[in-house]
């Protein structure tokens, strides 16, 4: 079985996301800063369906994170905002449960990408996600209150941070909600670019099983 896999770009003071973050502005105002190191790389580019872009350190590390997963888990905001920038050939390119209390068929896209709709909980969207990602990881694709709810459940095992130099003073803050308990992550991996820094972190429970 892999493992549970999130990655993610935050500003200096925590946020993923800018304030009114929706379907307008799916990054919300002023998200794009949080992005703009990994618009000219390979492999976005690849993602998106264009050619040409940037190699090195930088790419490496997202072309790693992009092939790991066999299945994807996102909650039910982040679809709604992402569904029409994606378009018909979404780039996961693999299974994706949405948690959400809206019941609805599947949608299959082009590309390898199908939506499916899990009512029951993030627990048996993970839990599906498992079982269609096989040996592969999954991706905890978000949003932030998804993300809180896997950190506080003891369900994520790796957390990939692309830490972006800007202050976002407003928006969606990843690390709100985790309770009062001390939470300490071991750091494995840190990669400083000019642009941006990445940060590797394992979860407790996966250190302490190594």
């Amino acid at each position: 079985m892999g493992e549970v896999i999130a990655r993610l770009a935050v500003s200096l003071d925590g946020y993923i996301a800018g304030p009114e973050s929706g379907r307008e502005h799916p990054l919300g105002i002023g998200g794009e800063r949080l992005h703009t190191w990994v618009y000219g790389l390979r492999t976005f580019r690849e993602m998106q369906g264009m050619e040409g872009g940037t190699t090195g350190p930088d790419d490496d590390l997202v072309a790693e994170h992009v092939a790991r997963p066999g299945a994807v888990v996102m909650g039910h905001g982040m679809y709604v905002t992402g569904e029409i920038p994606w378009g018909d050939n979404p780039p996961f390119h693999a299974p994706v449960f949405i948690v959400t209390h809206h019941a609805r068929e599947s949608v299959v896209k082009e590309g390898g990408t199908t939506y499916h709709f899990v009512t029951e909980g993030p627990e048996r969207a993970l839990e599906l996600a498992r079982a269609a990602a096989g040996e592969k990881d999954v991706s905890l694709a978000g949003g932030a209150d998804l993300v809180q709810q896997f950190i506080r459940a003891g369900w994520l095992d790796e957390l990939l941070l692309h830490v972006v130099p800007v202050l976002a003073c407003g928006g969606r803050r990843l690390f709100d909600n985790l309770g009062e308990q001390h939470i300490e992550w071991a750091k494995t991996q840190v990669l400083d670019s000019p642009g941006v820094t990445h940060i590797r972190l394992r979860a407790p429970h996966t250190v302490s099983a190594e």
